[in-house]
């Protein structure tokens, strides 16, 4: 627990929610879940650290890309407990979100330049896929669209 004398002056709920803009539910849902831990007053009011609006904001940030919290969760578990976390600590957690936004991105440019074609799912139901995938044959690389997926069709 920090120390008492934060507790009396930390952020209170209603506070964080206006600055975030996050339903006071929501924030009390991050905390439920390890994402942000507010002190406790006397009275068993939460109070909040000034960094834990970023510590908010990037949890929004980060589900609006597509995290799961489970991800967002251990981000933020690499930071520091005791004090404040510098921009260091955050472009740290930058770099790696962004290898994995990086691939993302790749993988949607591929789907964006493939979809229009045979994507080797099996219907068989354009012209070119007699041509790219006679008989079905991507259905012996598995299941789905193989070819999206990063199967190379045989060559017609």
């Amino acid at each position: 627990m920090r120390s008492s004398s934060l507790a009396s002056r930390g952020l209170t709920i209603g506070h964080v929610s206006k600055r975030t803009g996050l339903a006071t539910s929501a924030i009390r849902f991050y905390e439920e879940q390890g994402l942000v831990t507010p002190d406790r007053t006397e009275t068993g009011h939460r109070r909040y650290e000034r960094s834990d609006l970023r510590r908010l904001s990037f949890v929004m940030i980060s589900q609006e890309l597509g995290f799961t919290i489970a991800e967002i969760r251990a981000a933020l578990a690499s930071l520091p407990e005791h004090r404040t976390p510098t921009k260091a600590d955050w472009a740290r957690i930058s770099r790696s979100f962004g290898k994995v936004l990086d691939a993302r991105i790749a993988t949607m440019q591929q789907l964006r330049a493939r979809l229009d074609g045979c994507i080797g799912c099996g219907c068989l139901s354009l012209k070119t896929c007699a041509l790219y995938n006679p008989k079905d044959r991507a259905a012996a690389r598995g299941a789905g669209p193989r070819y999206l997926r990063g199967d190379v069709a045989d060559a017609p």
